[in-house]
């Protein structure tokens, strides 16, 4: 009998313990049911706000990289007309010179020979053009043979196209002529800045022998820089001239920057299946950019008006993305419901909302979601 009494305070034990843990479950259910609840002094003290979705306009994109450049004329490769060694050179990588400015001095006896070779000619010429017009005279009194007067007149034609030819060289080394005719020779030739800009390379040193092929520095002035993009073939037809492009650069900052397609190009490269679009930027002087920087880059290719909310009112919880919905306010309080949508691309601060059951009159939490629901 005893053992009875025991078995039955088990029995009843264990039925109380059952009906307690069903009446937490069912609490449980209708709270969650209800939705998310907050008083005013909660929507208050957190500065939420609410507001309904509001039609913006959207610009379709397409995503391209590419990089920060120089025009042309913007950039100079220095380079000898003939052979020589460095004999002088004060320049660094980043330094900056004007146009004009003394870059190098080369010294190589063969700039003598050369300017040896323009004082002999120089000097003949006198007397060959007065032998030609002497002769020329007799020719035409026919006092001398048409031999003698041709044979004077190559003469003189001859020394005058090699004077020209070699104070022509002189003058590319950076020789003046007339201070060689002067009797001043010198082994030494200048090279001076084409351009205004600073120095990107400088691949000799003092005593190094540079050919006409060796590029000795180079020259990049950042005045003016532009967008060179590339974009797939794929989307080549819907880039035009004049549309507005967005781009970061991603190794540097997270700012976003505006420029304008200026030039499309008009090949493809067979290749990579790529054409070069160029870009000018609306305002150079927002950012320190440097040629050879990579860019992230969109073009704003067209544009269409939808439904849209604050990108802050739009919450990314495992892989989906909600809003809070207002479903009641009452007694001081308000109760969201959270919605899941289809996230539709952000611009501007605003979210492009993509739902069948949502509608212009619904209301929204626009501040404070992620307060709520999390991320």
């Amino acid at each position: 009998m005893k053992h009875i009494f025991q078995i039955a305070a088990v029995f009843l034990l264990l039925m109380g313990c059952g009906n307690k843990n069903n009446k937490a479950s069912t609490s449980e259910g209708q709270a969650g049911a209800s939705g998310i609840m907050v008083t005013q002094d909660q929507f208050d003290t957190n500065d939420l706000m609410i507001s309904t979705m509001e039609k913006r306009t959207f610009p379709k994109m397409v995503e391209i990289s590419g990089m920060i450049d120089v025009p042309p004329e913007n950039r100079a490769s220095i380079t000898a007309f003939m052979g020589g060694f460095v004999k002088q050179t004060l320049l660094l990588v980043g330094d900056q010179v004007k146009k004009g400015q003394l870059l190098v001095v080369l010294e190589n006896q063969e700039f003598v020979q050369m300017q040896q070779d323009y004082l002999e000619v120089f000097n003949q010429l006198d007397f060959l053009k007065a032998e030609f017009e002497r002769n020329q005279t007799l020719f035409e009194e026919k006092i001398a043979s048409q031999k003698n007067y041709l044979q004077a007149k190559s003469n003189y034609e001859t020394a005058k196209a090699r004077y020209l030819g070699l104070k022509e060289q002189l003058q590319m080394l950076n020789i003046s002529p007339s201070k060689v005719e002067q009797g001043n020779i010198s082994s030494q030739a200048a090279i001076f800045a084409p351009i205004s800009g600073s120095i990107t390379k400088m691949n000799v040193a003092k005593g190094s022998y540079v050919s006409p092929a060796t590029e000795i520095l180079e020259i990049v002035n950042n005045d003016h820089v532009h967008l060179e993009l590339t974009v797939f073939e794929k989307d080549i037809l819907k880039v035009k001239k004049g549309q507005k492009i967005r781009f970061r650069i991603p190794e540097a900052s997270e700012e976003a920057f505006e420029a304008e397609v200026h030039l499309v190009g008009t090949s493809i490269d067979d290749a990579k299946r790529t054409i070069k679009v160029h870009g000018h930027l609306a305002h150079e002087e927002e950012g320190d950019f440097l040629p050879g920087m990579f860019i992230d880059a969109m073009i704003m290719t067209d544009t269409t008006k939808t439904w849209s909310l604050p990108e802050e009112a739009v919450i990314e919880s495992e892989g989906n993305y909600y809003v809070l919905k207002l479903i009641e306010q009452k007694d001081g309080g308000y109760t969201f419901e959270r919605v899941a949508v289809k996230q539709g691309g952000t611009f501007e601060g605003y979210t492009k909302i993509i739902s069948t059951g949502l509608n212009e009159t619904d209301q929204f939490l626009t501040k404070g979601v992620f307060d709520l629901i999390g991320g």
